[in-house]
C-alpha cells in the first residue's frame, strides 16, 4: 500500500459506514480511501437478508469487485475521474499502547490498530477515520486518531424542520378582510411579496382585531386561506394541527413529513386523513420500523412472527382504536373501518414487510421515520406508484438507532432536501395535546 499524492488525506472507513451508504466510496474527492481487511471480514456476516443493510453490504462487494478487475488492492485502484484511490490494508500487530488500553482484539480494535499503522506510516499525510460509531470514535481520539462520523448525508441546519409555519405580527388587516372574503389573493398583491416562502409554506397573519391562517400554492401563485376542517371525528386542536390536517387532505400534496414530539398527534392525524380520504385510495398503509432493544434482531425474542411484532405496531393500533372510540359503534365511519382491515384495505405491518412492494393508488403512513437512514427514505419514496401519497412522521430528538442523529436521519434528511418542490409539504407541531401532564413530562424530564 503505497499512496503517492502526497498532499491527499487518507480516509478510513469502519463497517457502519458502508452499511449505512454502499456508495460512501466515491465521497472522499481527491483522497485516497483504506478499507482495513477487518471490514470485509464483518461484511460478509451481512450479506444474506432483507433489511437495508444487507442490501448495501451486497452492493458495496459488488462494486469492490467491478472496481478491482484484474487490479491489486495493495497498488491502489482508482476511484474515477477526480476522485482518490482505494486500498486494502491487512492486519497489523497491536502496537504497545493498545495492548495496554485494551486486551481484547475485537474487530474495532483490529480496524484501530490498522489506523495507527497507516498514520505512522505516512506521518506528512492527513489520517482521518470515519465511524458511525460515537464510542469507537472517542477510542480512537483517546489513541491520538483523528475521528469523525460520516457527513455526506447529514443536513446542516436541523433548524429547518421548525420552518414549516411562519408567523407575522401587525399584518395589514384589509389584506386578512380579503382573504376571508375571497378564499385567497394572489402572491403579487400580498404584502410580503418580498419575502421568500416555499412551496405549500403556512403563514398565520395576526393582526389586533383579527387573524388568518394561509398556506401559500407555488403552482397558481396564489396565498389561500387555511379553514378548520375535521376528518373521521377528529378535530385539530391548534393552529399546528389546523395547518397539519389541511395539508394532509390535500391530494396535491404527494409527500409530506410532520415532526413533532411524543403526544403531538403526528399519527393520529395523518390516520384520521387516510381514512376521511378511503374512497380515493386502493388501500391505506400504516407501518413503522422495528428498532429492537439494543439493535438486536427479532430472532431473540419468543414467539411466532405474528407474536414478536405486535408489540412494536401497538402505537399504531392504538391510534386507531382512539379514532373507532370516538364514532358511534354502528355509525357508517366505524363499520367501514372493520371492512377496510377484513378487506386488506387497512393495513398496520412493520416497514420491512412493505420492502420491495410497488404502491400504487395507496395512501401510505410511516411512522417514527426518524429511526430510517436516508437511503431508506429513498427507497421508500422510489416505490410509490402513480396517485400514491406518502406521509412521514416522527421526532428527530428521539432517535432510537445507534448511528442515527438529529442531523443524518431519513426524516430529517427528506425535510432538508424536499423543501422547495411543490409537491412536498412539512409541518412541525410543537404544542402537546396527549395531555398536560404528558406536554410537560416531554419538555421539562
Amino acid at each position: 500500500m503505497e499512496p503517492i499524492r502526497h498532499y491527499a488525506k487518507i480516509f478510513i472507513l469502519d463497517t457502519n459506514v458502508i452499511l449505512h451508504d454502499s456508495k460512501c466510496l466515491y465521497n472522499f474527492q481527491e483522497n485516497d480511501v483504506i478499507i482495513p481487511i477487518v471490514v470485509l471480514e464483518e461484511l460478509d456476516k451481512f450479506k444474506k437478508g432483507n433489511e437495508i443493510k444487507n442490501f448495501h453490504a451486497r452492493e458495496f462487494v459488488r462494486e469492490l469487485d467491478r472496481l478491482a478487475g484484474e487490479k491489486l488492492f495493495t497498488e491502489g485502484v482508482s476511484l474515477g475521474k477526480n476522485n482518490g484511490r482505494l486500498f486494502i490494508a491487512t492486519g497489523k500487530i497491536f502496537p504497545e499502547v493498545m495492548n495496554e488500553s485494551f486486551y481484547e482484539k475485537t474487530p474495532d480494535h483490529r480496524i484501530l490498530a490498522i489506523t495507527l499503522f497507516v498514520k505512522e506510516k505516512f506521518p506528512d499525510r492527513k489520517t482521518i477515520f470515519i465511524t458511525k460509531d460515537i464510542n469507537l470514535r472517542m477510542k480512537a481520539k483517546s489513541l491520538g486518531l483523528i475521528s469523525e462520523d460520516y457527513k455526506s448525508d447529514k443536513i446542516k441546519n436541523v433548524g429547518i424542520l421548525h420552518r414549516g409555519v411562519k408567523i407575522f405580527h401587525n399584518f395589514d388587516i384589509t389584506t386578512i378582510e380579503k382573504l376571508y372574503k375571497n378564499g385567497m389573493i394572489h402572491a403579487e398583491e400580498f404584502p410580503l411579496k418580498k419575502h421568500r416562502f416555499y412551496p405549500n409554506q403556512n403563514l398565520i397573519l395576526r393582526n389586533a382585531d383579527k387573524n388568518a391562517l394561509v398556506r401559500y400554492d407555488s403552482e397558481t401563485q396564489m396565498v389561500v386561506r387555511v379553514e378548520k376542517q375535521s376528518a373521521y371525528g377528529i378535530e385539530p386542536r391548534n393552529y399546528e394541527q389546523t395547518f397539519a390536517l389541511d395539508t394532509l387532505l390535500n391530494p396535491d400534496i404527494k409527500l409530506v413529513s410532520i415532526t413533532g414530539m411524543a403526544g403531538t398527534g403526528k399519527t393520529l392525524l395523518a390516520l384520521a386523513a387516510a381514512l376521511q380520504q378511503n374512497k380515493n385510495y386502493n388501500q391505506i398503509l400504516l407501518s413503522r420500523p422495528i428498532v429492537t432493544l439494543s439493535n438486536r434482531d427479532l430472532g431473540f425474542l419468543p414467539f411466532d412472527a405474528k407474536e414478536k411484532i405486535n408489540p412494536f405496531m401497538l402505537p399504531l393500533f392504538d391510534n386507531l382504536a382512539f379514532i373507532k372510540n370516538r364514532l358511534a359503534l354502528t355509525s357508517n365511519e366505524a363499520v367501514r373501518i372493520d371492512e377496510m382491515i377484513v378487506k386488506d384495505e387497512l393495513v398496520i405491518t412493520p416497514l420491512a414487510y412493505i420492502r420491495g412492494r410497488s404502491l400504487s393508488n395507496a395512501f401510505f403512513i410511516i411512522d417514527e421515520a426518524q429511526n430510517l437512514t436516508p437511503h431508506e427514505v429513498k427507497t421508500i419514496i422510489t416505490r410509490a406508484g402513480e396517485d400514491t401519497k406518502l406521509i412521514f412522521t416522527g421526532d428527530v430528538f428521539q432517535i432510537d438507532c445507534p448511528y442515527l442523529d438529529m442531523y443524518s436521519n431519513g426524516l430529517a434528511y427528506l425535510t432538508d432536501r424536499l423543501k422547495g418542490q411543490s409537491i412536498f409539504a412539512h409541518i412541525n407541531l410543537d404544542k402537546g395535546e396527549r395531555s398536560f401532564l404528558a406536554e410537560l413530562a416531554t419538555k421539562l424530564l
